[in-house]
């Protein structure tokens, strides 16, 4: 499917997500019609996998109305706990006939009244026992129950008859291809966060931004221009909202280039999209691990052994965390291993102690790259002394300036750091991208180009006059750590040089030829017998 395409597709799911809603507001709504392409998706993939596996026992039926599946369990009765035992093994889940998708529309196509009842039983279904690991609430935002889907029984059974048979009807002009579902999923989730406001920030990172920090760190740590690397064994996200920057840094490696994708979301609705966009991408539940929890407090068990024989450390680390956030760190985490050589972060903002977290578990081989506010470059008191211990252990690589009104949740210019415990380079690389941007009517945009710019200087480590300069520790220490990228970037073009004795030249030719004019026009005036000028 091309590119038009999936935007076509996510164009119209959008649009029915708008003319469905009614009452209701778009974050609660955004939940159903992103679990229901989410139930699609495992559909659709089950009953490709069922289809190879039963191969010529897959019952063929004369109508789209009945069900293959059903009809097997039907007449394989003591079968089938063996089946779903090797489906388990081969697709890492199994979905009952009477909750797959088909099903569950055909009872919407035909304004069953039990669909509502179906749709509870198959969402505890998948969270419970679909999985080999069960996968708690992960429907638990959506509330089947609520006035806002209907008054009664009855008017909440109409409101799911209509949404789930509008979305049969959208996705049934395109082909059957669960890649074109997930980036349908994506889609949605950019559309419902750009009229979020600064709720969006919570969840949602431009995929173009995402796709920077993507390929940053998947080139290799210790000489970027080498290359991609071949395989990351981990990576984290220690604020991973919806889990889209995880999955970008997913694709630019490949379906098999990640070991094992790890992320913490607090928020307990952005925390379940996460789980189902890594399900909807086909990313096994064996192969990601998400926690529900608050990274600032390192409350995930797997995160907070003090032993450094036992204490897990990731390839890779990326994070889009909530801009200067306040947080009350306690006296005692003064000592916290992750804070303890650098100082705790200001109350009035937490951006330091998010990048702090994400760093203490970075491997020695590893590339962190994370976005932050700019006042991190320049803001003093605790800062300054974080910012000073990192820059003076070698540990800041790079500094990138992107422009303002890139992201949904604010309009400031934001930056990217580039951190490694081992670099090569004794210097910092300083990007100044801020004027390379399509302008938008609400947003700016990155185009390819762009990005291509920033991803090649930074590989390569280039130094180009307005625009990007390796810096040595010393000249920063001169600017007493100060890491603002004009001091060291500056896109002013210089002044044209004015050569005076050319300007006055010009002067005295211009008052020559004022003169000779004059003369002339005051010629005319006189035989005219006019009064004359000057």
């Amino acid at each position: 499917m091309s590119n038009e395409e999936q935007k076509e597709l996510g164009k119209i799911l959008w649009n029915i997500a708008n003319e469905l809603r009614g009452a209701m507001n778009a974050d609660d709504f955004r939940d159903y019609m992103l679990s229901f392409l989410f139930l699609k998706y495992l559909s659709d993939n089950y009953i490709v996998a069922v289809k190879k596996e039963l191969g010529s026992d897959y019952p063929k039926v004369e109508d789209d109305i009945s069900s293959p599946l059903q009809e097997w369990y039907d007449n394989n009765t003591q079968d089938v706990e063996f089946f779903e035992d090797m489906m388990r093994k081969k697709v890492h889940y199994v979905i009952k006939p009477e909750y797959l998708w088909k099903s569950i529309a055909e009872l919407a196509r035909t304004q069953n009244q039990e669909l509502l009842k179906r749709v509870e039983s198959a969402f505890k279904y998948i969270e419970n026992e679909s999985f080999s690991t069960a996968f708690d609430g992960l429907f638990s935002e959506i509330n089947l129950s609520s006035e806002k889907l209907g008054k009664d029984y009855i008017k909440r059974n109409e409101k799911l008859c209509k949404i789930i048979t509008k979305i049969e009807e959208g996705i049934s002009e395109f082909p059957n291809d669960s890649d074109v579902l997930g980036d349908a999923y994506e889609y949605l989730i950019g559309e419902f966060a750009s009229g979020g406001g600064k709720k969006a920030g919570e969840f949602y990172t431009p995929q173009k931004v995402s796709t920077i920090l993507s390929r940053i760190v998947s080139l290799d740590s210790q000489d970027p221009s080498t290359g991609k690397k071949e395989k990351l064994n981990s990576i984290f996200d220690p604020t991973c909202g919806s889990g889209s920057l995880l999955l970008n840094v997913r694709k630019q490696m490949g379906k098999n280039g990640i070991g094992k994708i790890y992320g913490q979301e607090k928020n307990i609705t952005t925390y379940n999209l996460a789980r189902m966009n890594m399900l909807l991408h086909g990313v096994k539940d064996n192969e990601f691990e998400i926690y529900h929890g608050d990274s600032l407090i390192n409350d995930w068990e797997l995160l907070s052994q003090e032993n450094p024989s036992k204490k897990i450390h990731f390839e890779a680390v990326v994070a889009n965390p909530p801009f200067s956030l306040r947080w009350t760190p306690s006296d005692e985490m003064s000592k916290d291993f992750r804070f303890q050589n650098y100082g705790l972060a200001p109350k009035s903002a937490a951006d330091f102690a998010f990048l702090l977290h994400g760093f203490h578990f970075l491997d020695n081989e590893g590339t962190m790259a994370i976005i932050l506010p700019h006042g991190v470059l320049f803001r003093g008191g605790a800062e300054a002394k974080i910012r000073k211990k990192l820059l003076e252990d070698g540990n800041i690589d790079t500094v990138i300036g992107l422009p303002s009104k890139l992201f949904f949740s604010t309009s400031i210019p934001v930056c990217i750091l580039v951190l490694k415990k081992c670099k090569r380079s004794d210097d910092v690389l300083f990007i100044n991208a801020s004027e390379y941007f399509k302008k938008g009517k609400k947003q700016n945009i990155l185009n390819d180009e762009h990005i291509e710019k920033i991803v090649d200087t930074y590989q390569y480590r280039k130094e180009e006059e307005r625009y990007s300069r390796r810096v040595s520790l010393e000249e920063i220490e001169k600017n007493d750590f100060n890491l603002n990228i004009s001091r060291y970037v500056s896109t002013a073009k210089p002044e044209p040089i004015i050569d005076l004795d050319e300007v006055n030249e010009e002067i005295k030719k211009a008052q020559d030829d004022i003169e000779k004019f004059m003369s002339e026009h005051n010629s005319y005036l006189k035989e005219l017998g006019v009064k004359l000028l000057g």
